[in-house]
């Protein structure tokens, strides 16, 4: 079997850019169970309700759903375990110290395979206040705008 290359997502969660400015991001690996990572492969996964707690020096990944393997045994894992994250210990007390600021959480990104292992995009974030969100929304639409009247006036000048 040829080894698999490139990244493969398997689930993003888009309402945390929604919801938070990001500051700062990492990548890190996970510590999976067999039927995790063959769950993993079938593309099913959820990062909704997801964050990261750091605990004892170590990086804990909380409220991922990833659902049973169908055919899984009894060595099947439960849905919403805590998983471990793979880190430099450097990186791990960077994001403490950070996140321990008022106001800072850390939460996932994106859960992919990157050249056949599982990674998963962490950031370290700050809580966007309501009216910070419809700023983010209405500059996003006008980027938006800008762009479709400047292919226009492009396309008007080729014909």
């Amino acid at each position: 079997m040829a080894k698999e290359t490139g990244r493969k997502l398997i689930a993003q969660n888009k309402k945390a850019r929604h919801d938070y400015l990001v500051l700062d991001t990492y990548e890190c690996g996970l510590v999976l169970t067999g039927t995790e990572v063959k769950s993993l492969r079938q593309g099913r996964a959820s990062l909704v309700d997801g964050f990261v707690q750091i605990d004892g020096h170590e990086a804990w990944l909380h409220n991922v759903h990833v659902p049973e393997y169908s055919q899984g045994t009894w060595t099947n894992h439960t849905a919403r375990r805590k998983r471990k994250l793979l880190m430099h210990r450097a990186e791990i007390d960077k994001l403490e110290s950070k996140a321990q600021e008022s106001g800072h959480t850390i939460v996932p990104l994106a859960l992919y395979f990157k050249d056949g292992r599982a990674k998963i995009e962490i950031a370290l974030a700050k809580g966007k206040k309501e009216y910070d969100k419809r700023q983010t929304l209405r500059e996003k639409q006008d980027r938006r705008e800008t762009d479709r009247a400047i292919s226009a006036v492009k396309r008007r000048q080729r014909a």
